[in-house]
């Protein structure tokens, strides 16, 4: 029997935050097993070392450069303007390792991580070989970067991919789930991570205005959310269907998904909510939104 969520699933900016960073999700925290995701801000000139401990980890430029040094070796990562500015190159860091990230010009920095048994080698994933794929139709129109996907970049557990999301676009539909083993179905713990600005034509985003909607529930009523999330927000999910996650007109939704769980091999796999799978069938004929064919 699955135990009743007892802890927060909406942490507001700021509410996970330890001592030295705003954001901050760790399995212990999370009360579950395998998924974590810290995000690292720095100011010009700065640096921050860490250790991976019993984690493999990505180093992934939100906003700015960096430079990733670990064992000798050297990536610099050339990241980019902000989270609209299409995907990035990243950095992996296997468990067991001191990491250090330098920036000069300073920038934020995801660090998706996930509880590993096995140790890869340390890795730089190039932006050119970062998967882009368009998702749904009309406005269920999104873009995905699938950067840490199973086939895309190798990993022990940890998969990570990007949503972007058009003002007053839907994602994460029709609703889904990762929380049961079988066919076309894997268990995976996931987090959601927001950044939202509002939606600019050229130049300089102003980041952190805007809000979305996402909504996570259970059929059994133990999970029933509809959350306001805004800039910096992270949603936890332990099971359950998720979506959609809705961004109001004006304002363009980024999110961050990261996923880990038991199974042998890494995999994505869900099922959707079958109340609502039926909308699949209704994208034939409609095109992908304009916006995102870029």
């Amino acid at each position: 029997m699955l135990r009743p969520v007892t802890h927060p699933l909406h942490l507001p900016h700021g509410s996970s935050a330890d001592h030295l960073d705003r954001v901050v999700v760790t399995p212990e925290s999370a009360a579950w097993t395998y998924s974590g995701l810290r995000i690292v801000e720095l100011a010009a000139g700065d640096s921050r070392s860490l250790h991976t401990g019993s984690d493999e980890m990505l180093v992934l430029p939100l906003a700015g450069s960096a430079t990733v040094e670990c064992t000798g070796q050297r990536f610099e990562l050339a990241g980019r303007a902000d989270v609209f500015s299409g995907p990035t190159d990243f950095a992996y860091v296997p468990p067991g390792l001191e990491v250090r990230i330098s920036t000069a010009a300073g920038g934020r920095f995801a660090l998706p991580s996930a509880r590993a048994t096995a140790s890869l080698p340390p890795a730089y994933g190039p932006v050119e070989s970062v998967p882009v794929e368009l998702r749904g139709a009309g406005s269920s129109s999104r873009k995905l970067h699938n950067f840490c996907a199973p086939t895309s970049f190798p990993a022990d557990r940890l998969v990570s991919v990007e949503c972007i999301t058009p003002a007053g676009n839907w994602s994460s539909w029709p609703p889904h789930k990762h929380d049961s083993t079988g066919p076309g179905e894997s268990v995976l713990e996931e987090i959601y991570y927001f950044e939202t600005a509002p939606t600019a034509p050229s130049g300089p985003r102003r980041m952190g205005e805007g809000f979305a909607l996402l909504r996570l529930y259970t059929a059994d009523g133990d999970i029933d959310l509809c959350e306001q999330v805004r800039h910096g927000d992270v949603v936890l999910i332990p099971r359950g269907y998720h979506g959609p996650s809705v961004t109001a007109p004006g304002y363009d939704l980024y999110h961050l998904n990261v996923l880990a769980g038991p199974a042998a091999e890494r995999t994505m796999a869900f099922c959707d909510d079958p109340a609502h799978a039926w909308v699949r069938q209704s994208w034939e004929g409609q095109g992908i939104d304009p916006r995102l064919v870029t």
